[in-house]
């Protein structure tokens, strides 16, 4: 008889934290390629705490690397960015009409106005603010509809013409450039000259015109414009799929507990899975709480001792079950989740497979529940940001 077959024995001992390691060389890396094939500048997109990279080493490095301005979502991201003393331009461009506008003035911070109602909250609590104007090119999302733009343009020019508002940038963002030559990326980019037309009878002259974020800048060179806003190109992720970037991120935990179990033996919350023979399994401390996607049970693996192993059973809250299967491994060895893939690991790309969705998401929630995994930064060489 195997020595698997026997009555179940657990084997544990204390081990470390699960560990997310952000690789800043590969950001940095990124970057230059990025900036490469932008036709203008490049704007760094570190909102989501840098796609859950860390937005303040996130940006400090792509500004190093080549990119000349931080744009973000909220006030709150861009006012946490100057607190670590970065004082690049910064742009953030997603806030209700009440936000604390003078404090954005005061730090500096350029906004995006998507409306006339955002104009004059802006123009009348914090006279001189910077902004982006923001038409909808096709998102029906964010940004002044069609209808609505030549309003909006008129009014920023007479704030403007009294030193209410300094209209610096026009924006948009296109909705299908994730599959490059999609019809509807054509019509974005003229819904965007026909806006930036538009600014300009109106009597606006932006230095800065962006619509084209990662996918664009990489397969589209018709919406660049004067900048790019590049985010998830930061951290390695492509959604074209036409570019090979480097992954940033690697998420590693040690197993906390090995135990052999018998054929038939049913593991998790309803038993989804049950050992079809004698095997090991090894727990991972870490579940959907921690950002591991419950969807992936079933198909989703892991790297142990070199070799892919599932996955069993349902990912849980706190916890991962590892089929080890006649791995001689014991509590404290690492097992990698997640990673740039160069060592056989398992991408973030391929995690987006394994639960219906994109890297994006895989990678932002990631550590969702602070203090359980812990964060360590590969620094990056870089020039002197002086």
């Amino acid at each position: 008889m195997s020595a698997l077959a026997h009555e179940p024995v657990c084997v544990t001992r204390p081990v470390a934290h699960p560990t997310l390691t952000v690789d800043l060389e590969a950001v940095a890396a990124n970057t230059r390629r990025l900036a490469a094939r932008a036709s203008g500048e490049l704007m760094a997109v570190v909102k989501a705490d840098g796609f859950g990279h860390g937005a303040a080493d996130v940006a400090r490095t792509a500004l190093g690397a080549g990119a000349t301005a931080l744009g973000v979502t909220t006030l709150a991201e861009a006012l946490a960015l100057r607190e670590v003393g970065l004082d690049a331009p910064v742009l953030s461009w997603l806030n209700p009409v009440d936000e604390d506008w003078r404090a954005a003035r005061d730090a500096g911070v350029e906004i995006a106005v998507p409306s006339l109602e955002h104009l004059d909250a802006v123009a009348r609590t914090a006279p001189g603010t910077r902004v982006h104007l923001h038409l909808d090119t096709g998102m029906a999302r964010d940004g002044a509809a069609p209808e609505e733009w030549a309003r909006l343009c008129r009014a920023a020019r007479r704030a403007e013409r009294r030193h209410a508002v300094s209209v610096v940038g026009l924006m948009g963002h296109l909705a299908t450039a994730d599959t490059p030559g999609d019809p509807r990326t054509a019509m974005g980019r003229a819904r965007f000259a026909w806006g930036s037309g538009v600014a300009r009878v109106c009597g606006l002259r932006p230095r800065q015109r962006h619509l084209a974020a990662t996918s664009a800048t990489l397969t589209d060179p018709a919406s660049h414009h004067t900048t790019v806003r590049v985010g998830a190109g930061l951290v390695g992720i492509d959604p074209t799929g036409t570019t090979e970037l480097a992954g940033a991120l690697t998420l590693t935990a040690p197993l906390v507990q090995v135990r052999h179990v018998r054929a038939g033996t049913g593991v998790g919350y309803d038993h989804t899975w049950t050992a079809p023979a004698a095997t090991r399994l090894g727990l991972l401390p870490l579940g959907y709480g921690d950002g591991l996607p419950r969807a992936a049970s079933g198909r989703a693996e892991v790297l142990v001792a070199g070799v892919r192993r599932p996955l069993v059973g349902r990912v849980s809250m706190d916890t991962a079950v590892v089929d080890l299967g006649d791995l001689p491994l014991a509590a404290g060895t690492t097992v990698t989740v997640l990673g740039p893939g160069h060592e056989g690991e398992p991408t973030a790309g391929e995690w987006a497979r394994w639960s219906g969705t994109i890297a994006h998401e895989v990678v932002t929630g990631l550590g969702a529940r602070g203090g359980r995994t812990e964060r360590v930064v590969r620094p990056a060489v870089l020039r002197s940001l002086a």
